[in-house]
């Protein structure tokens, strides 16, 4: 599990108070990196030509892909989440991919994948579900209540549905979280078993390398080319349950 790991970089140690440790790590380090991706994607984009390149078309796609996601599921009042939505997706999915890059074919570079610490995930979450908390309350007030009691329940069953309801709604953060952060852990983890049998089986000789090594090899390859559409798919429902949860706050369905 060392690849999962949180470590200070640069010899930076430093501490608050109370022994709260603020150093800048190597989760930090591949956010940063990824964040400057995203930045460097969407800025080589924006030459808004009368003949788009292939960069800004690609930006352009991924932007249309998200209005359409928020039109979709939220309706016209939708596209002014589109920033955000747009920013979540695309860093989600670059970090995910971030972290299959074989950099460490380079001595001393290893890759992290940030989304697979849950500390991570939760904090997009929350950030998520407060998003749908501020809007509820300024859009409906106490009103935004109501999402706790489906139309048309009967005044008896409201007494039973409504907490059940409310609990649901609270889980909402930790299921988001919690579903991207095991994806992304579970995929390294099995690559990393994988790694492990391809390296017993060439140490143990021929034969145990084509019984153990080359069907392991095989296999992880394999598995790699599904991370990649993992990656994807994760950042995809990632942002499609923020898109829903945010339909809940506008239109209170």
């Amino acid at each position: 599990m060392k690849q999962f790991t949180i470590e200070p970089l640069f010899g930076s140690e430093w501490q608050l108070a109370d022994g709260i440790n603020i150093a800048f790590t190597n989760s930090a380090l591949w956010m940063a990196i990824t964040a400057i991706l995203v930045t460097i994607f969407v800025a080589g984009g924006m030459k808004r030509e009368v003949v788009p390149g292939r960069w800004q078309m690609a930006v352009e796609s991924m932007t249309g892909f998200i209005d359409d996601l928020l039109e979709a599921n939220v309706g016209k009042a939708g596209r002014k989440y589109v920033p955000y939505i747009f920013t979540l997706f695309m860093f989600i999915l670059f970090g995910n991919l971030l972290g299959l890059v074989p950099v460490g074919l380079i001595p001393n570079v290893h890759a992290f994948t940030f989304t697979s610490h849950f500390t991570v995930t939760g904090v997009l979450a929350i950030m998520s579900f407060s998003i749908v908390l501020i809007v509820g309350f300024v859009r409906h007030g106490f009103h935004f209540f109501s999402l706790f009691v489906p139309a048309g329940t009967p005044l008896p069953m409201v007494f039973f549905i409504a907490p059940i309801e409310f609990i649901s709604f609270m889980v909402r953060p930790f299921s988001l979280a919690l579903r991207l952060f095991v994806a992304m852990m579970a995929g390294h983890v099995l690559l990393k078993v994988l790694a492990s049998f391809v390296i017993a089986g060439g140490a143990g000789g021929p034969a145990l390398g084509a019984a153990v090594g080359v069907p392991s090899f095989i296999l992880m390859v394999a598995i790699s080319a599904l991370e990649i559409l993992v990656a994807g798919i994760q950042a995809y429902v990632f942002a499609l349950l923020t898109s829903l949860y945010i339909n809940d706050a506008e239109n209170l369905h």
